[in-house]
């Protein structure tokens, strides 16, 4: 069933409401895991159905294999949230998050860097 737009506002709301938190309450600088923990911790405490680290096998010429491809939070089995602690975002992690989106055929995917000094600068949104 394909989200509404009031209710994807909704739960990107509270997606980015509750990455903020762990932003303003972690600061910069620590590992992606720890980010990754709070923020499923955050998201699992708002209410929302999270999957950490799931599988995202792949198909090739309908065969399904799993190469331990694995999306770092699932939300809702809709929205993928890729999270990186790095000096910068590249075009390599907006790739990763794209080809999440088409394997999974998710329709809305974020990129997260929580190694910045202002979370709203590490975030990239992708729709298909």
């Amino acid at each position: 069933m394909a989200l509404s737009y009031t209710e994807n506002n909704e739960l990107t709301g509270v997606i980015l409401r509750e990455a903020y938190s762990v932003h303003t309450a972690l600061g910069a600088g620590l590992l992606e895991s720890a980010y990754k923990e709070c923020l499923f911790y955050k998201l699992q405490k708002a209410g929302l159905f999270v999957e950490k680290e799931k599988a995202m096998p792949l198909v090739f010429e309908d065969v399904k294999l799993d190469c331990g491809y694995r999306i770092d939070l699932l939300v809702e089995n809709k929205i993928v949230l890729e999270l990186k602690s790095v000096e910068a975002l590249n075009d390599v992690h907006s790739a990763q998050v794209l080809t999440y989106m088409r394997l999974g055929k998710f329709k809305i995917g974020y990129l997260m860097n929580f190694n910045v000094t202002s979370l709203k600068n590490g975030i990239k949104r992708f729709v298909l």
